[in-house]
Formats: C-alpha cells, structure tokens, sequence
C-alpha cells in the first residue's frame, strides 16, 4: 500500500499549479498571447521568431509536455485488441481536437511597436555615432515601418563618409561601381542629407564632380567637407560649392575651420572673360593643400580660393613648387601664423625661385609662429634680408616665431645667429643639409637650451670654406 500512495503524492505534486517563472514572464512581455511569435533560446542569446499558424503561450505548450500519461487500466487493457475487435475500433470516431484559445480583441502588435520614437532614434543615434549612418541606417530602414521612420530622422544624418567601392578592383569595374553609387546618391542627396553637416570623401576617382554638385544643390547647412585621395577637383567646383553652402568653414575632422585638400591630382582650368569672382571662403582659418606628388597648384587657382578668406590663420603649401613669394604677397590675409613652403624631394626637375622670400616675412613677420622654407631655392642674400624682418617687429615687441624650418637652404651663419639673437621664443630649429653652415650644426634643434647652444657654436665656430 506505501507504493500506490507514494504514486499519489507525487502525482498530486506535478499537478498542482507552478508559480511564474522570469522566463515567463519574459514571454509574456515580448510574445503576448495571439501576437504570432515564440521564443527561441539558444547560448547567448534569446530570439523572437514568428511562426504562420496560431502561437500557443508558452505555459500551455510546457504544460502539455509535463502532463504524465495516464496510466492503463485494468489487466485487459494491457494486452493487445483481439482480431475482432480492430473494425469495431477503426469505426470509433477519432477524439475532438482541443480547441485553440481564441486570440484577445485588438492583438498586440509586438515590442518593436511599442517603443516610442524618441527612444528608438536615440538607440540609432548610439550606433551611428560608433559606425557612421551608412550603411546601418539604409538597412534598418527595411525592417519595418517604425524604423523607417526612425530611420528617416534627419538627426541621424548630420555627418556621413562616403567611400569610394573601387578600391582592390580593377579600373573598369571601379568607374562602374562609382556611377552606381552615384546613382544612389542621387536620391539620397534630396531625401536624408537635407540636414547634412559634415562629409567626408575617400578615394573618389572619376566621379568627384557631379557628387560635389550634388551636394551644393541639396545640403545648403554644410559646414565640413574632407577630401582624402580623389581625382579630378577642379578650382571651379570649389567655386560652385562655395556659392552653394554659405555656412561651409570647414573641410577635416579634426579642426574647424579647416580645408584640406591632400595628394590631389587638380585638373586647372582657365576660367572665362568677364566672368566675376564668386564670394569664396569668407570664414575659412586653414588651408591645406600639401602634396608629395608633383601637381598643378598655382598662384592663379591659389588666388582664385583664397580671395575672399582674410581670417586665414594657416596655409600649408608643402609641395606646391609652382608657388611663388609674389602670389602669396597679393593674399588678404593679414594675421597668418602658419606658412608651410616646404618641398620634399619634389623640386628635382623644377626651376625654383631664387628670389622674393622677404614679401613672405615682411608681410606676416608680425603674427608668424611658425615658417617653413626646406628645399626652397632662395639665394644667401635673399634669406638675410628676409630673415632680418623678424628682428625688427613694429612696436619693438618680440616676434612670436617660435618654428623655423630651414632644412636644405643656403643660409649662412650669420643669419641664422641674428634670428636667434632676435626671437628669444624660438624652440625648433631645423639647419639639416644646409651646405652654407660648418659640419657638426647640420642637424634639428629642439628645445630652447638646444637653440641656444647652437648659437654658442655659430659664435665660436670658424665660418666654412
């Protein structure tokens, strides 16, 4: 009898009610009842899949499965039906099905529906600012209509990275991935980048200018614009984007108020009779049109950008040969600090200036922190008399030179002991391959004691042979 009863018990146990588990409750908050869906837990993770037909809820289905199998009754029913018997069973009507729980008015459309809007673009936002907007954005606008529309913020599309596709492919297929592309832009200029703040292109070969127009015509708040290794920029559309976007200061992304232009292959174009100037860059602080390549930049296409921009603070022209001290004498800028001439194994088959380095300190020697002359070809005398206008600042203040990079030129000794003795904030000086100076002082200095124990030695030291 302890047996029977201990079969009691324990049946009496698997039948009494389960109290709510997390996972229940889990399910019930992101598959209610009737809504289509059932859960899938794998290792990691917990997946919400819809199934065609009618869902079940989750306590039913595990219910079902602890529900024990009664038991056989009696010792005839163990044993087989007899022969006879099989007709009169295949006759019976088969069991009625148990119905299926009829679904609530008004089912609930699912979690995705249920979060607001805000929060939905704030999460977006979370992952745009870690993997930019495309192209998240362009694929979870396809999920639904609520993440099309979260999607479709224009908040969401303040700052975008366009990346050339023909990289590692052949030319051909290069040009026809970009016009693809284009393509692409051409609806998504008017339709996400109304709002557009910040862009950026990268490795663009053959289609530079129509995206450029496109974005003149349809992001009118641009105020950033980098362009890293494309082909084909003209000084004209510069021009044209600089009509378009008023508010545009700003071409890199670390700096404001910067335009960086580097390694590009310009194509110049001489502009038409009669045509007038158009406003230009009237905020921009820094320039940059550095290349190591030989390239096309002159004082024409240089005059043409920098026009309309007297609050220039920087202009870097490493590599620009064609660059002459007249050109940049007629800039309006007034306040420059930064001027970078520099030129790195560029100037080989080049006739370089020999003369006019001191319109360049004549006029900046006030406000100049920073000079760069390596590899430029002025004479001995040309660099004494430019190199002087630092030792005569009007008001009989110090100069604020504190960078002077003569790598390569033929100054002597003797100017380079007056700039010392004249701009006492000097920290880098840079004499290497400079055939005018004793060896031993043919090298960079950094720091003021450096500095200034070069000056001990040019003071000491017997002039060169």
């Amino acid at each position: 009898m302890a047996a029977p009863a201990s079969r009691q018990v324990r049946r009496r146990a698997r039948a009494a009610p389960r109290p709510r588990s997390a996972e229940d409750w889990w399910w019930d908050r992101l598959a209610p009842r009737g809504s289509g869906y059932h859960l899938l837990q794998s290792d990691s993770m917990l997946l919400v899949l819809s199934e065609p037909g009618p869902a079940r809820p989750r306590a039913q289905r595990r219910a079902s499965r602890r529900t024990p199998r009664q038991p056989p009754r009696g010792p005839s029913a163990a044993a087989k039906p007899k022969a006879g018997l099989r007709s009169e069973a295949a006759a019976a009507p088969a069991p009625a099905p148990a119905p299926t729980p009829t679904p609530e008015e008004g089912p609930d459309a699912g979690w995705g529906d249920r979060i607001p809007l805000e929060i939905l673009v704030q999460i977006f936002g979370l992952l745009v600012a870690a993997d930019g907007p495309m192209p998240f954005l362009g694929r979870a606008a396809r999920v639904c209509r609520r993440w099309q529309e979260a999607a479709s913020q224009p908040a969401l599309w303040h700052t975008v990275t366009l990346s050339s596709p023909l990289v590692g492919r052949p030319a051909k297929g290069g040009v026809k991935a970009e016009k693809k592309l284009l393509a692409s832009l051409e609806w998504l200029m008017p339709n996400r980048f109304s709002q557009l703040q910040r862009l950026t292109l990268i490795h663009w070969k053959s289609q530079v200018h129509p995206v450029l127009k496109l974005v003149g015509e349809c992001c009118p708040r641009l105020t950033f614009l980098k362009l890293s290794g494309c082909h084909g920029v003209t000084a004209d559309a510069l021009v044209m984007l600089a009509k378009a976007c008023c508010q545009l200061h700003s071409l890199d992304l670390q700096h404001s108020m910067v335009l960086r232009l580097l390694n590009l292959m310009w194509l110049p174009k001489p502009p038409g009779r009669g045509v007038a100037p158009g406003p230009g860059f009237p905020s921009l602080e820094e320039l940059c049109l550095a290349s190591s390549t030989c390239n096309f930049v002159s004082n024409e296409v240089l005059g043409r950008l920098l026009h309309g921009s007297p609050n220039l603070r920087l202009l870097d022209l490493r590599g620009c040969a064609r660059i002459t001290p007249a050109g940049l004498q007629d800039l309006p800028c007034r306040e420059l600090e930064q001027l970078h001439l520099g030129l790195y194994g560029t100037s080989d088959r080049l006739t370089l200036a020999k003369e006019g380095s001191p319109f360049l300190t004549q006029k900046w020697c006030h406000t100049l922190r920073e000079l760069d002359l390596s590899g430029q070809g002025f004479s001995e005398k040309d660099l004494e008399q430019a190199l002087a206008a630092f030792l005569s600042t009007p008001g009989g203040s110090h100069p604020a030179l504190c960078s002077l990079n003569l790598r390569g030129t033929r100054v002597t000794p003797s100017t380079v002991s007056s700039v010392i003795s004249g701009c006492p904030g000097l920290l880098y000086l840079n004499l290497e391959s400079c055939r005018c100076l004793p060896r031993g002082l043919k090298r960079a200095y950094r720091g003021l004691e450096e500095v200034q124990w070069c000056l001990e030695q040019l003071l000491t030291s017997p002039s060169p042979s």
